[in-house]
């Protein structure tokens, strides 16, 4: 049997705290730490490197640069779990490293829903402002690539259509009869030639490229 998965909670409410750890451990996953500040978060990805770490951005300090740190580090994946749902601020979250950006006032499924997306390698946006969050990062992306009109090849161009299906590495990898390892150099060239911050941007961006040649 597989060991739990490992998570971590950053809130600076005790109540919210206490209920999303129970909430967490009632449905088998191994709670590592707990606390209520940047700093904190810092300490614990540093310490216990948990699978996945949720934080807040109300709590203080400075939750974006945790955020960095810790997706910088390669060993946690960061749930953002914030009240505000504005774009600006889920862009930033998610230029920063986030995995996923789910707003409190989201039903308690979708966190594990987010969960088992970022575990899967993939990034989640809670559905209720999936829209207009999407809509920013294509407009930003649309106007980065009018600027750029980066050239792709016939292999990524491949890889860009299998990833607008929603196709993990795996898949990728398995339907082009390649490595994953190569599938993860093409999605690191396409990230740098589409100046890329995660497979959703990869995504938009090279739609976008595809649709201009």
């Amino acid at each position: 049997m597989s060991d739990p998965v490992t998570v971590a909670f950053v809130d600076d409410h005790p109540l919210l705290l206490d209920g999303i750890g129970a909430l967490f451990s009632r449905r088998g996953y191994r709670v590592v730490g707990k606390g209520s500040s940047a700093d904190a978060a810092r300490s614990i990805a540093t310490a216990f490197a948990p699978s996945l770490i949720f934080v807040d951005l109300s709590m203080p300090g400075d939750p974006f640069g945790a955020i960095s740190e810790i997706a910088t580090q390669g060993r946690t994946k960061v749930i953002v779990y914030t009240a505000d749902s504005s774009v600006d601020v889920a862009l930033r979250a998610l230029d920063f490293g986030a995995s996923a950006f789910v707003v409190k006032d989201s039903i308690s499924n979708e966190l594990f829903d987010a969960v088992e997306a970022v575990l899967r390698g993939e990034v989640f946006i809670s559905r209720a402002h999936a829209g207009r969050i999407l809509t920013g990062l294509k407009n930003r992306a649309t106007r980065e690539n009018a600027e750029r009109g980066a050239k792709l090849s016939d292999r990524e161009k491949q890889v860009v259509e299998l990833l607008l299906k929603a196709r993990s590495n795996k898949e990728i990898a398995l339907t082009l009869s390649i490595s994953e390892k190569t599938v993860k150099h093409h999605m690191y060239s396409l990230m740098s030639k589409l100046h890329a911050r995660n497979r959703v941007e990869v995504a938009l961006a090279a739609q976008h490229q595809l649709h201009m040649t």
